[in-house]
């Protein structure tokens, strides 16, 4: 069974049909969407600002969502998918969004709407990716814009794949 926790009077809230894996960790002001799948070893930290998940995302085994204190929160979108050992710290990401395996974004980064963050790529504190781009690399760069109807597909099919394998789970 998920690890829940409350911390400082908070206590993580989720939506409807919410998957969390027997060893997820949410911890403290926390609040999740409906339909969204939280994987194995995923830990979301809410213990020192406050994480807010939209709908019909996916957080995928191995990684973190952690903020800055009284600095920076995390805010991520609907129909986001966050790859596996990602780790997502006091950053924004928009709805649509894809973060690949083993990538870092920073505080106050923002990540635009259907953007692609390459896997292994640090999103440096601050840097705002363009909604519908490619960022690559340690620091991430723009490697390209992608075509919006590409990049709404491919995102929405990860995001709706998520929530049916989440499905074999309950």
């Amino acid at each position: 069974m998920a690890l829940i926790k409350s911390v400082r009077g908070f206590v993580p809230q989720m939506g409807e049909n919410v998957f969390l894996a027997d060893n997820a960790t949410l911890i403290g002001d926390v609040v999740i969407g409906n339909d969204c799948s939280i994987w194995f070893n995923t830990v979301l930290r809410g213990d020192v600002n406050s994480i807010r998940i939209g709908n019909r995302v996916n957080i995928q085994d191995g990684a973190v969502v952690h903020t800055l204190y009284e600095k920076s929160v995390a805010v991520i979108g609907d129909d986001v998918s966050i790859g596996h050992n990602v780790t997502i710290h006091g950053a924004r990401i928009e709805n649509g969004a894809l973060i690949g395996m083993n990538a870092v974004v920073l505080d106050h980064a923002v990540i635009g709407e259907g953007a692609l963050v390459a896997a292994g790529s640090v999103v440096l504190s601050g840097t705002v990716v363009e909604p519908g781009s490619i960022y690559a690399g340690t620091p991430a760069k723009f490697v390209k814009k992608m075509d919006p109807e590409q990049s709404k597909e491919i995102n929405q099919k990860i995001a709706k794949n998520y929530l049916m394998y989440s499905g074999w789970y309950k």
